[in-house]
């Protein structure tokens, strides 16, 4: 009989530790993908040299970024970031900073089969400076965004952990952003 209870068990710890190796395994983040229409912006991309691919260059903020020809007809997605900082008494997060989040998103985009964007965080020199400082922190990732470059009113970032979703595609934004495709004016 004890034979018999040492292969139940064993048994059955195998089979809750292949459930827990398939929860992590094949469980992704499943947020909520839409985009409201207002905040869609589709961009007339500006076509460069066959060994340079394609430009989408934002005269608002001041910088410029490099795609591959397969970009060729992407969209501008603009949404906002957020910065928290902690209350005076330092127990709830108090939203303190915004700032723009421009993501070009790849022309097979699709709702129910979404690919990386390119998200570009833009912060004011302030407000840099500030994250830098540990004044306020975005998203729940102990790690601030990458910059990218900055101009004299800009700095422009890449958000941390921003492909840990590992949607189509996250190795070809990854290989993108290897190339320094990125420029500020």
């Amino acid at each position: 009989m004890n034979q018999r209870f040492y292969q139940l068990i064993s048994g059955l710890l195998a089979v809750i530790l292949i459930a827990v190796i398939a929860y992590f395994a094949f469980s992704k983040k499943t947020e909520e993908m839409a985009v409201p229409i207002n905040n869609t912006k589709t961009t007339t991309p500006t076509p460069l040299p066959k060994t340079t691919g394609v430009e989408y260059k934002n005269t608002e903020y001041g910088f410029s970024f490099i795609l591959p020809e397969s970009w060729k007809d992407f969209s501008v997605i603009e949404d906002i970031w957020e910065g928290y900082s902690l209350d005076a008494k330092g127990e709830s997060q108090i939203l303190t900073q915004t700032g723009p989040l421009i993501s070009i998103r790849h022309p097979d985009w699709e709702y129910k089969s979404p690919r990386q964007d390119i998200p570009i965080m833009v912060f004011t020199i302030v407000q840099w400076t500030d994250l830098q400082a540990n004044k306020f922190h975005i998203g729940v990732a102990p790690i601030n965004p990458t910059e990218l470059g900055r101009n004299k009113k800009y700095v422009f970032a890449i958000p941390a952990r921003y492909n840990y979703e590992y949607l189509t595609g996250y190795e070809e934004v990854e290989e993108i952003l290897g190339g320094k495709p990125f420029k500020a004016q």
